[in-house]
């Protein structure tokens, strides 16, 4: 895709300073522009680079004064931050919006779809799938029996959305997710000898979930796995059977949280950390990564370490902590003086 500078302050509602004919179809950070490359300068530290810069088009904030000639056009705005990322908004809007049933698929005759769809190929929707008004669900997916999606979701390629699955309004789901895989439940005989426990509860995404690549959410053994309204979740993250995490809290990626735990609204949580299971955490609470989470936490708790205490409590303890072997060494001194 092409667009003029034109076209682009047309979109942006700014002002051209240079050639409006001008194309660029790729951005660029403005360190690196090239011919054919738009890119925007927001941070006076970079103010230099403008100078020097091969991007065919620049967005510059209003205040920007340019102190001795240059080659890019500009498009001047009120805010050049907010501009660009308006930008990348619509480009992405405009590269996303495919529409229409791709060739091959499978979809069930008992399956409905709303208006808008895009449906690519190799996608396969089983029996009594319900999905909405303007779904994009790409390649490769697999949506399993008796799943409903809401309106406006995207369902990247290669996600497994598995039976019974309910996700709602303006979710996005990233390649590689599964998302109603059975949960770890396991119960040995007398031999040691494992059973499987029937996985029979579902997984529940509602409105503004936003769940990264390669990200596994498990079905709940009776009841749902629920993810509340607004979560956002990174990549490579591990939600087990049972678990309910609340409205707007955020997870990094690599985090693992084990069966019925119950984290709260608001919270954020770094990567790699660790829950066990069985545990509820309150609202707002905010968890360094690699934390390890063993026991109840209150609302607005700060926390870091394995196992985890009091953010304040830790960074205290860690300047103990990396001078333990001198400590010790003038301990040990001190006792030999001393017997």
């Amino acid at each position: 895709m092409k667009f003029t500078a034109t076209q682009i302050a047309g979109i942006l509602e700014g002002v051209v300073e240079g050639n409006g004919d001008v194309e660029v179809f790729k951005l660029a950070k403005i360190e690196e522009g090239v011919s054919g490359s738009l890119t925007f300068l927001a941070n006076p530290k970079y103010n230099a680079y403008i100078y020097d810069t091969q991007a065919s088009i620049t967005i510059v904030g209003n205040d920007f004064k340019a102190e001795k000639a240059i080659q890019t056009t500009l498009i001047r705005v009120d805010d050049a931050y907010k501009a660009f990322s308006k930008l990348l908004e619509y480009y992405n809007m405009v590269k996303m919006n495919k529409t229409g049933i791709e060739q091959p698929v499978y979809i069930s005759e008992s399956a409905t779809y709303g208006d808008d769809p895009y449906i690519g190929a190799f996608a396969y929707i089983g029996d009594n799938v319900t999905i909405g008004n303007n779904v994009k669900i790409y390649p490769n997916s697999y949506i399993g029996d008796n799943v409903s999606i809401g309106d406006n979701v995207i369902v990247f390629a290669g996600v497994k959305i598995y039976s019974e699955t309910v996700i709602g309004n303006h979710c996005v789901l990233n390649g590689g997710v599964i998302i109603g895989a059975d949960g770890f439940g396991f119960t040995p005989n007398e031999e040691g000898v494992y059973s499987k426990v029937p996985q029979t509860g579902n997984v529940i995404l509602e409105d503004h979930v936003d769940v990264g690549a390669g990200t596994t959410i498990d079905r709940a053994t009776l009841g749902s796995t629920i993810i509340r309204k607004g979560v956002k979740l990174d990549n490579q993250i591990q939600i087990a059977h049972n678990v309910e995490i609340g409205e707007n809290t955020v997870i990094a990626a690599q985090t693992g949280i084990a069966g019925s735990t119950k984290i709260g609204k608001n919270c954020l949580i770094g990567g790699q950390v660790g829950f066990a299971g069985h545990i509820t955490i309150g609202d707002n609470v905010k968890i360094q990564a690699q934390s390890g989470i063993g026991r109840n936490i209150k609302d607005n708790a700060v926390l870091q370490g394995s196992p985890a205490f009091n953010y304040g409590d830790w960074n205290k303890s860690y300047v103990h902590f990396k001078n333990l072997p001198d400590i010790m060494k003038r301990f040990n001194t001190f006792e030999k003086n001393n017997q």
